[in-house]
């Protein structure tokens, strides 16, 4: 008898969190979004990695492009350049609907509203993951 009631309870308990598991989506799929800015670096690399050679060129010099016009935005006098990431993510019209940062300074946070409803280019599947590393050269 106790041998069933166990049996019925783990029977019960699978019953009950397999369908949450099914409706989880996979990372990098639509529905999912990263917990941390860790998992949205993670698959912003395996996004940008899984590019074809002119893909990847045109989306690297949209990204360069947007860059450039965000520091002319956000540039002070005496900014604080100490290196930051920010991770964005695309929707299926190449608009940053969400972006990630690893970094504080005024200058990263300035970039990240900037960012923030930007399009930079069709993406080959949405969403889709990008990157931004800056470090600057004394």
């Amino acid at each position: 008898m106790r041998r069933s009631i166990v049996l019925a309870s783990a029977l019960l308990a699978s019953a009950l969190t397999l369908p949450a598991l099914a409706q989880t989506p996979a990372p990098g799929s639509e529905g999912w979004n990263p917990d941390n800015f860790a998992q949205a670096k993670a698959q912003a690399d395996r996004d940008e990695a899984s590019l074809p050679a002119d893909v990847s060129k045109a989306m690297r010099m949209t990204q360069q492009d947007t860059l450039e016009q965000g520091i002319k935005v956000c540039a002070t006098p005496n900014p604080d350049t100490s290196p930051f990431v920010l991770v964005a993510r695309l929707d299926a019209r190449g608009t940053i609907n969400r972006i990630w940062r690893s970094g504080s300074t005024p200058l990263s946070i300035c970039m990240e509203k900037y960012l923030r409803g930007r399009v930079l280019m069709v993406p080959v599947r949405a969403p889709f993951y990008v990157s931004y590393e800056l470090s600057f050269a004394p």
